[in-house]
């Protein structure tokens, strides 16, 4: 009977069924009640994204800049201040500061990263008490992804070359290993302004990790091996003098982590995790006549910094129900750091040992309102007893509006002369204390997304005014006197306050556009006077444009910055002519990429700063470098000019 034709004649025509799916380029802004947003793999390809402190080039919040012209230093830019303000984290785990912080960005390669997670403002106390602007947390690829071996292989017309490799191996259901490898080298020496400088400095970096993870029942592990091993060559070009100025630094960063988790009871997600990292860093700088020291009338500075960091954190969570749930822990911070300066008589050291304790109650009433409150404390060797008040809370009004407050208060120490070292090889008097200080700020910001609807669209909107302002900060004076640089603790304030607004669409199927405009208030105390910091632009547009045709094969992307004015400090110049103070001109900045997909690989070429836009002299008396009017730290713009890429990426298969 079963197999009998259906007496019953049925006719029914259907109605056209349209199925719309918005393209993502791997953006996303987080859920939680912290105002930041998730940078997938999808974004980052969209530029070829050599280091973390270039995966940020299509970012319309984080800015990332030359500090001089000499070692190359960079640092990213957030809500206005420079990086050091911004916690910065790999996979939950603090990524360890001092001297290291003028080349960090570079100690992660961006084949290796998943995904970066940016948060504006004081996160959450569970990292800490640093974050004051912001937190950046990095994810890496996973051992227990896909097996198998991943090749990204890049050169450019600055004769620099880069290989990558991202290895996976499951060796049984529950452990898995991996190997990340990195290895990149200049093999050229550029001068495109012909003041004799290197535009930025020969670079020879290898970047090796090892990473663990073991899955069995409720546990989880992760654990794994570091080292980088880096030298920089920067200064005059040998040819361009008899005895030329060098600034040469050399470092070494090994380190180790683990992770432990267990989840004690799945149904109110209780879990107990325990976290540690361990981090040796060593640097040795050569600053001047380093091929014969001896020479008093030219004479040459040596930099050498130790430093070594522990920490570790125990963490609980639980969630009572729905609405409620608790999150508390103990942490503990060890810095050890011995620095040596050759025109300092005595040996520089300094310890601190910081135990604390947080918890932070979240309330989830339904999914239109959170409120994240969290309250740390902690007591350093050095500083005392402080504590961290944090407060985050998120309106959804409903699926179209969204609004988000936050306030709270961060601290960070700093190592002045550990951080700054780079400013040995300015002609300038550098005073700067070699002690310690705590820096502290109050942060607060508000901001709304919008979804719009246009023509069968959604445009994203966001909207956002963070204000910090410092009790205590160490403060690099240029204005004072222009032939000194002075670093030490406010007297006075120290501001920011920033306004942002970019806006994201879908205008067809295969084309993307953001466009965003930022607009920084930054001010401080410089010899009693309440200034503008220097070096720092007044504003930023941007527009980009992702355009991927042919189901995806090829991807077109497209960057274009538009760069304010900022103001410039008094400084002498090589006639000995004192420059007052004056603004230096917006510029723009323009990058193209072309990607085509493959099934097993991936090519894509490309050129940076298109627009060709240089800081005219950013070495201050280039052909006179032991002079007291010498100065390559005062740098705003582009060092270099056009660049031109091209790479490869690779996915070979299953080991």
């Amino acid at each position: 009977m079963a197999q009998q034709p259906d007496t019953i004649d049925r006719k029914r025509t259907l109605e056209e069924v349209s199925i719309h799916q918005q393209r993502s380029e791997g953006v996303t802004r987080m859920g939680g009640a912290v105002n930041g947003t998730a940078i997938g793999q999808g974004e980052l390809f969209r530029a070829a994204c050599c280091n973390l402190g270039e995966s940020f080039v299509a970012n319309p919040s984080v800015d990332v800049n030359y500090n001089d012209a000499a070692v190359g230093a960079r640092q990213i830019k957030l809500l206005g201040l420079s990086g050091q303000y911004v916690q910065m984290l790999v996979e939950g785990l603090p990524m360890a500061m001092g001297a290291a912080q003028p080349y960090l960005l570079g100690y992660v390669p961006g084949a290796w990263m998943k995904s970066i997670a940016v948060s504006k403002g004081t996160s959450s106390v569970k990292q800490g008490f640093q974050s004051i602007t912001g937190q950046i947390d990095v994810e890496y690829l996973k051992p227990d992804e896909e097996q198998g071996l991943v090749l990204n292989l890049y050169g450019d017309s600055r004769l620099k070359a880069e290989g990558n490799l991202v290895a996976n191996l499951h060796l049984n259901r529950h452990l898995s290993t991996e190997l990340l490898a990195h290895y990149e080298q200049d093999f050229a020496h550029h001068d495109a302004d012909s003041d004799g400088w290197h535009d930025s400095p020969a670079l020879r970096q290898l970047n090796l990790q090892n990473r663990w993870k073991y899955v069995n029942g409720r546990y989880i592990m992760h654990a794994g091996l570091g080292l980088v091993d880096e030298s920089r060559e920067g200064g005059q070009l040998l040819s361009a003098a008899d005895i030329p100025y060098r600034a040469l630094v050399d470092s070494r960063r090994m380190e180790t982590y683990m992770k432990h988790a267990i989840l004690l009871d799945s149904e109110h997600n209780t879990n107990l995790a325990l976290t540690a990292t361990a981090v040796h860093y060593t640097l040795d700088g050569a600053f001047g006549n380093t091929d014969h020291p001896e020479d008093a009338t030219r004479p040459s500075q040596n930099y050498t910094n130790k430093h070594s960091s522990l920490t570790s954190q125990l963490m609980l969570e639980h969630d009572f129900d729905d609405i409620h749930s608790l999150s508390a822990g103990l942490s503990l911070v060890a810095d050890k750091m011995d620095e040596s300066l050759s025109s300092h008589p005595l040996p520089l050291a300094s310890q601190e040992i910081t135990p604390g304790a947080y918890i932070q109650y979240t309330f989830k009433p339904d999914y239109h309102f959170t409120a994240m409150i969290g309250l740390r404390a902690d007591r350093s060797s050095l500083f005392g007893t402080f504590a961290t008040p944090r407060l985050h809370l998120k309106w959804m009004v409903n699926d179209w509006v969204t609004f988000r407050g936050s306030v709270g208060k961060g601290y960070r120490t700093t190592y002045p002369l550990a951080e700054h070292h780079y400013l040995i090889s300015s002609g300038r008097t550098l005073n700067v204390t070699s002690d310690p200080l705590q820096e502290q700020a109050w942060n607060t910001g508000i901001s709304g997304a919008f979804t719009i609807p246009v023509a069968n669209r959604n445009v994203l909107v966001n909207a956002e005014f963070y204000h910090t302002e410092f009790q205590h900060q160490a403060v690099t004076d240029y204005d004072s006197d222009p032939s000194r640089i002075t670093i030490a603790d406010l007297d006075g304030r120290s501001f920011s306050s920033t306004f942002q607004v970019d806006a994201t669409c879908d205008i067809t199927d295969e084309l993307n556009l953001l466009a965003a405009f930022r607009y920084n208030y930054v001010r401080c105390t410089y010899g009693g006077q309440l200034l503008e910091k220097p070096l720092q632009s007044r504003y930023k547009g941007l527009l980009t444009l992702g355009w991927k045709p042919m189901m995806g094969l090829w991807q077109v992307d497209l960057t274009l910055q538009m760069n304010g004015p900022g103001r410039v400090p008094e400084y002498y110049d090589a006639n000995g002519t004192l420059v007052t103070g004056h603004d230096f001109p917006a510029y723009p900045q323009l990058n193209l990429q072309v990607t085509r997909e493959f099934r097993h690989f991936s090519l894509y070429v490309g050129g940076e700063n298109l627009t060709n836009y240089r800081q005219p002299n950013p070495v201050v008396n280039a052909a006179n470098p032991w002079s007291s009017s010498f100065d390559p730290t005062l740098v705003w713009g582009p060092v270099h000019g056009i660049m031109a890429y091209a790479g490869l990426r690779m996915n070979i298969g299953k080991l």
